[in-house]
């Protein structure tokens, strides 16, 4: 009875209702079951060697699946580098003297797997300005006398029919011209009249003949890589120094090798850019187009980068005058800019040298380009044009050396036309003072950063601006 007392002076609590009910576990299934956990994929992960320019070197564990776009997107944010979709991979095989930019979708593991046990084959992470220029200037690429458009098509091709004609499926403009070849087993090079159609490489055995009957099969690219020769003559022989050819993915050495050589370097160019855009077709274009995706304001063929609201709220002011004044005209605002960057740095050096003895401060103005990535300490006229060649013949890209005729002057090297120009850069000296000028002294600079500075924003006696400049970057 006591205890029928205590019971009955309980108060029963209503029960509440469990708010989580999946959390609890159920005799009949299990909320943890498998279908609903995400499944674990096992990615497997290897070890790669990537070299830099000044021949420093870093291991990266990556997955077994990643493409060379994404080695170099890990590199640039392990290093700080600034991303300016220009970054590439190249693939060098020191044995053969070849060398080629993997392409940003390839697979890497797949490029390593083709190499021969053996050879001191190397990944190199550099600057590429080249690799989609043809996208933005198709008509530099292809000159009118190595093409041929079908004859459905009008005679003039505007600057995006050219690339919609080599990115569709169904027609293909026709390149043709000239190239040597190296007789298989043979070290002997023949020129014969080759012709780039959707079927492959083919040549002419009477002349310039396209007829069926005198066109015999050369090459085909799905089972190949093109490689550009990077010792010229040296090791195959070559006529020229223009030369390239297609490498089978499952070599069994240089014999497996098709060699072709250009007469120059825009033929070449063409035969290298057209091979690529048949071999890859719309998987380029996909590769160029990726940086700017979600991007509003984006032409399919005319890409640009959108300026922020602080940069389109800016306007050029004058204050030279009692009144402070917008300055509309570009051409003066540009003008004006340059003047005060020259004023500025001026000022600077009379800074510098009421601090420090003059001797001091002049030693220090004649070799404070040496820590410019631009400058390049002793290197040959060679080299500087296998560097300027490395990172891309675009219009603009230079760098600046030590001339070897005249230790006491300077040779600016730079990209224009799809050649490389040199240009001496000559001290004078006006009042005791030292000056730099390319032009026999009509416009004259305190160093050489000041000349530089001023060509990138002037033209003046150079056949274009200084753009990119050429860097041995260090992982």
């Amino acid at each position: 009875n006591r205890s029928k007392k205590k019971d009955d002076n309980i108060l029963e609590i209503p029960s509440i209702p469990n708010p989580f009910p999946e959390l609890c576990c159920s005799p009949f299934a299990s909320v943890f079951s498998a279908s609903l956990l995400p499944k674990a994929t096992s990615r497997k992960k290897q070890v790669i060697k990537v070299y830099s320019e000044d021949d420093t070197s870093r291991a990266l564990e990556v997955p077994s699946d990643i493409t060379a776009r994404d080695v170099c997107q890990l590199l640039i944010l392990k290093n700080h580098y600034v991303d300016d979709h220009s970054w590439t991979l190249f693939e060098q095989l020191p044995h053969t003297g070849l060398g080629r930019a993997i392409e940003d979708h390839e697979l890497v593991m797949e490029v390593q797997s083709n190499w021969v046990i053996g050879e001191e084959n190397k990944l190199y992470f550099r600057k590429n300005y080249a690799k989609y220029e043809f996208f933005k200037n198709p008509l530099s690429f292809f000159p009118d006398h190595m093409i041929s458009f079908p004859s459905e098509s009008n005679a003039a091709v505007s600057h995006s029919g050219i690339l919609q004609m080599f990115l569709s499926s169904s027609t293909y403009p026709e390149i043709h011209g000239y190239l040597h070849a190296k007789e298989q087993g043979k070290k002997s090079w023949k020129k014969l009249y080759f012709l780039l159609r959707r079927s492959g490489l083919y040549f002419s055995t009477k002349g310039t003949s396209k007829e069926p009957r005198h066109l015999q099969f050369f090459c085909e690219f799905s089972n190949s890589d093109m490689y550009m020769s990077l010792t010229g003559k040296k090791i195959s022989g070559a006529p020229t120094n223009y030369g390239f050819c297609f490498k089978p993915n499952k070599s069994g050495g240089a014999r497996d090798l098709k060699q072709l050589c250009a007469d120059d370097e825009q033929s070449r160019t063409c035969w290298i850019t057209a091979i690529r855009l048949l071999k890859y077709g719309m998987q380029l274009y996909q590769n160029y187009m990726q940086p700017y995706q979600g991007r509003s304001g984006c032409s399919p063929l005319n890409v640009t980068p959108m300026r922020s609201i602080s940069e389109n709220s800016l306007v050029a002011m004058d204050f030279s005058g009692h009144r402070s004044r917008i300055i509309e005209n570009p051409t003066e605002a540009l003008s004006v800019a340059v003047e005060e960057g020259l004023a500025w740095r001026r000022r600077g050096c009379l800074r510098l040298n009421s601090h420090g003895s003059p001797i001091a401060m002049s030693n220090m103005g004649m070799s404070i380009h040496r820590s410019q990535s631009w400058f390049h300490h002793k290197i040959s006229r060679e080299e500087a044009q296998r560097l300027i060649l490395q990172h891309g013949l675009v219009d603009g890209v230079f760098l600046v050396r030590d001339s070897q005729s005249n230790p006491k002057t300077f040779v600016l090297s730079l990209s224009h036309g799809l050649k490389i120009k040199h240009f001496q850069i000559v001290p004078l000296e006006d009042d005791g003072k030292q000056f730099y000028t390319l032009d026999d002294g009509h416009t004259r600079f305190t160093d050489l950063i000041q000349l530089v500075e001023f060509y990138q924003l002037n033209k003046g006696v150079l056949p274009c601006k200084l753009k990119h400049y050429c860097a041995r970057i260090a992982l």
